[in-house]
């Protein structure tokens, strides 16, 4: 185990104890899961649909002024976040399937984006919350594109991984539609020798190029065109709205799994846990940020990403009552409870791309 800190790993009996306390906040908060959570997300569903129409109306209506246009990116970029943050992420994290709602479903959810939804569920859903941070199984950490620790080799290429990192930031639909695909080396690379995949690699390349392709089409030809004397306004809203919705996702993401504190875990550290150890692994793996109730609406509720790795079935407005719970769990067994402001959590962030931009000591040594 990997990280900043040094703080030693509790015992198993205290992890036990830990785990229940846990367990016991779960419990009291799906107890209080009902029409108030329904009612709420139905509501942001609606924000958000007349965000979107209200977004490309006024993108058509920007040949009247151009403050039209820029109201219309921002309404646009406002609605892509929160389809895909408040409403997507977490309708697709089975979060609402309890109100037996077919359209907030998670199994068959569909998102306003390039990634297809079945293949984020399994990478995401299943790969990312079982294995965070584990180094060789979750794919996430990083993306195979970033060192952000000594547990990953240095190559040459790392030397300039900040510019990687804002490509990223800015593409961060297109990584994240690419990240599976990347992952089994479909179309570049050494294949990988064994696949857990419940598709075939043909269905896997197939699916990403129908939703991506979709996604394109919608954004830059179906609009454009539909507003053909404005194609070119359209056109370039749309463009403009996409990256700024990359920005913001993608800054919420990272700030709540690459902050400098945020620790990495061996294969070998995590075989037969325990579900205590599985709790502390999810806690030192995760970083909050604070901020009012916008933010973590804005944000999916991943400012608190302690608590959506701890409880990623719990409808996430209960994450911000229940991290104050954690927080006082924590420090009850004196484990680590990494949170701060979005400014400074990000700025770690930052800090981490550039440090592990270079080798260690002894990687140095032999380059």
């Amino acid at each position: 185990m990997s990280a900043a800190s040094n703080n030693a790993r509790p015992d198993s009996a205290t992890l036990e104890l830990f785990a229940q306390d846990l367990d016991q906040i779960r419990s009291n908060t799906m107890a209080k899961v009902g029409q108030k959570d329904a009612n709420y997300i139905r509501n942001v569903i609606r924000v958000q649909r007349v965000s979107e129409i209200g977004g490309r109306v006024a993108l058509v209506l920007g040949f009247i002024s151009p403050v039209w246009w820029v109201v219309g990116v921002l309404l646009l970029a406002f609605a892509k976040i929160l389809d895909n943050m408040e409403i997507g992420h977490n309708v697709m994290h089975g979060q609402y399937d309890w109100m037996n709602d077919p359209n907030i479903n998670g199994r068959n959810f569909e998102w306003d984006h390039a990634a297809d939804s079945d293949s984020w569920r399994r990478y995401h859903n299943h790969e990312h919350h079982t294995y965070t941070n584990i180094i060789g199984k979750d794919r996430d950490f990083g993306y195979g594109l970033l060192r952000l620790s000594d547990d990953t080799s240095w190559r040459p290429k790392n030397r300039w991984q900040i510019l990687t990192y804002l490509n990223l930031s800015a593409m961060f639909e297109l990584g994240v539609a690419y990240h599976e695909v990347a992952g089994e080396r479909i179309f570049m690379g050494k294949r990988r020798k064994t696949s857990s995949l419940p598709i075939t690699r043909k269905e896997l390349r197939n699916a990403f190029f129908s939703k991506a392709g979709r996604q394109f089409f919608k954004d830059y030809v179906f609009f454009p065109l539909l507003c053909f004397p404005m194609f070119l306004p359209v056109l370039a809203g749309n463009f403009l709205a996409n990256i700024l919705r990359n920005l913001w996702t993608s800054t919420v993401i990272f700030c709540g799994h690459f902050t400098e504190e945020v620790h990495t875990f061996s294969i070998e550290d995590c075989e037969n846990e325990t579900q205590g150890e599985w709790y502390y692994r999810q806690i030192l793996g995760s970083s909050n940020f604070e901020g009012r109730r916008w933010l973590h609406i804005l944000s999916g509720h991943l400012s608190c990403q302690i608590e959506h790795h701890l409880f990623p079935d719990v409808p996430a407005y209960h994450y911000v009552e229940m991290g104050k719970q954690v927080q006082a769990v924590c420090k009850k067994y004196d484990i680590p409870y990494n949170t701060g402001s979005f400014g400074k959590q990000y700025l770690t962030v930052v800090k981490r791309v550039l440090k592990y931009s270079f080798p260690s000591k002894i990687e140095a040594a032999s380059v």
